[in-house]
């Protein structure tokens, strides 16, 4: 059974921690953790023998008992478990689908204790800031929780106040998962390929900026002005005289949640139009700003009573800089050639692929993926289907994709689902289509003729390709001469008949054991050592079952030749 979210004292909501507990508390979920994916990779753990389906079931279970336990660990892990959510490069896609549930809907903390931190930040008490005060919160989460409030000036507010002692929990926290990180990064297997102190600076920065609401209130108010021209977007203005690092004063705009289409319809909304307003909001954050949001979660999205889209939560944005859209002019024309060589040269330039001395694999995996996608017409692919089919060859290779194209791709499926909620037939590539098209002419240049710029820059590389041939042969022999070249040859069947070899002489060295601990037991039980002899006896019992387990190993090989 999976755990409620709010009907649970958790012992990390209180002001003062235990620097030894939290020590204890974190250390003893990482050695549990790493004991699971140890045993997962032991077939006799699998009763009735393994299988895939079985292997499946258990990385189920297991990324359920990881989100759980996230939840018990507190607002730090609730916060970096969301964050991994956004690495398929990293983690398997049943650990990433199950992370990217994790809510944080907690116990509320008292109203004593938000009348305190309003005083300390805004240095006056409540009723001399607000003419009314509910005391009890419209929401609660990991971070804070938000009050609905009335100005003395009669404007409704909302006032959003973090959670007592949070910055004292990260401090505690983010020091012992230093520790933790420092210990996968030299791990002989785990660290190989992966930059997990780089991972660690990107969540700290993070996770800073989410709890300083100055922040998340300058990130509001960019959003607004971006939209001041669409009057179908609605963003909460701030009220900076009542905002502070830990208490955010926002206007109060009430609207329908967007997943509520039952709500939406009865109040005489049109679902369609609404569905490719969703779409359309999040393409222009995206193309015409370079700032989006990145948690547009269906909380986060609201319809107010005249069809507008409300925004809320601006604690976590993204931005795309102008030379990564330029960056992405190479992997486009790539993409629309099948040219699998060029894409994987150009997520090379974006840093979103690490190059390493075998690139066949991935290349063909690229290029797998290209024949696939471009098999139907762009207006009728879907974001789900690609970011999965992205997910699944991104995890075990060297790609490395950036927190931001993540929260992108996540926001397109999370929108995309949505909006076929809201209108069955509604596809987000549809409405896509002419943005592309736009962003490609764009990022194209200011001629009117596309072919004959492409056509050109072909020729260019064409020519420096041809100048620089005959150095690389050059290098080519140069490495061959002082013998840095490795060629590697795999035979399956010779691989086959070696593990055949090296299971017959393990059945050998068993077998020995069970003889020789088999006469020690006899032995022991003439000389009336009953104890020692069942001891004996036992291990001889225990390694006959390995011996058996390895004869019908054998057997299996004997069949397949």
């Amino acid at each position: 059974m999976e755990k409620g979210y709010s009907d649970k004292a958790y012992r990390w909501n209180s002001e003062n921690y235990s620097r030894r507990r939290r020590f204890l508390d974190i250390w003893s979920f990482v050695l549990t953790l790493l004991f699971r994916l140890w045993l997962y990779n032991k077939s006799w753990s699998y009763p009735g023998g393994v299988s895939e389906v079985k292997q499946a079931a258990r990385r189920k279970a297991q990324a359920v008992w990881i989100r759980n336990t996230l939840l018990d660990l507190g607002p730090t892990f609730i916060k970096v478990g969301q964050l991994f959510s956004t690495r398929a490069d990293i983690f398997p896609s049943e650990y990433v689908e199950e992370l990217a549930k994790l809510q944080d809907k907690v116990p509320a903390f008292s109203y004593e204790q938000v009348e305190a931190i309003i005083e300390q930040e805004l240095g006056k008490k409540i009723p001399q800031l607000y003419q009314s005060f509910e005391p009890i919160p419209l929401a609660a989460a990991s971070l804070g929780q938000v009050h609905k409030a009335v100005l003395h000036s009669g404007e409704a507010v909302v006032v959003k106040v973090q959670r007592p002692g949070l910055k004292k929990l990260f401090e505690i926290d983010l020091q012992i998962l230093k520790g933790i990180t420092r210990y996968f990064q030299n791990h002989p297997k785990w660290g190989r390929g992966r930059d997990w102190m780089g991972i660690y600076e990107e969540c700290c920065r993070i996770l800073w900026e989410e709890i300083d609401y100055l922040n998340e209130g300058r990130n509001a108010d960019t959003f607004r002005r971006n939209f001041r021209t669409y009057d179908w977007v609605k963003v909460p203005r701030v009220y900076w005289r009542y905002t502070s690092s830990r208490v955010l004063t926002l206007e109060y705009v009430p609207g329908i949640k967007i997943s509520q289409y039952e709500a939406i319809e009865a109040a005489g909304l049109d679902r369609k139009i609404i569905a490719r307003q969703g779409a359309q909001a999040y393409l222009l954050q995206l193309l015409n700003d370079g700032f989006f949001h990145a948690d547009p979660h269906p909380g986060n999205i609201a319809v107010s009573p005249n069809g507008a889209l409300i925004f809320y939560d601006f604690g976590m944005m993204g931005r795309i800089k102008t030379n990564v859209r330029d960056g992405l002019m190479d992997t486009l024309f790539g993409i629309a050639s099948k040219n699998g060589d060029r894409v994987v040269q150009s997520l090379i330039d974006l840093g979103a692929l690490a190059p390493v001395e075998d690139m066949g694999p991935v290349r063909r995996s690229v290029q797998f993926m290209l024949d696939n996608f471009m098999d139907k017409p762009f207006e009728n692919q879907s974001v789900a289907a690609i970011s999965d089919d992205l997910y699944e060859i991104a995890y075990g290779q060297p790609f490395r994709f950036p927190a931001t194209f993540t929260f992108v791709m996540r926001a397109f499926s999370t929108l995309e689902g949505v909006g076929k909620g809201l209108d069955p037939e509604f596809n987000f590539m549809e409405v896509a289509q002419p943005y592309a098209m736009q962003l490609m002419t764009n990022m194209n240049g200011s001629d009117s003729n596309s072919f004959l710029n492409e056509l050109s820059r072909q020729a260019v590389q064409v020519s420096s390709t041809a100048l620089g041939l005959p150095r690389r042969l050059e290098d080519t022999l140069e490495k061959l001469e002082r013998g840095d070249v490795r060629v590697r040859v795999r035979s399956v069947e010779t691989e086959r008949l070696l593990r055949r070899q090296t299971s017959i002489q393990l059945g050998m060295t068993y077998a020995v054991i069970v003889s020789g601990f088999t006469l020690s037991a006899t032995i022991l039980l003439v000389k009336e050592y009953i104890w020692l002899a069942t001891l004996a006896g036992l291990i001889a019992v225990a390694v006959s079952g390995l011996l058996i387990r390895l004869l019908m190993r054998l057997d299996r090989y004997d069949r397949m030749s």
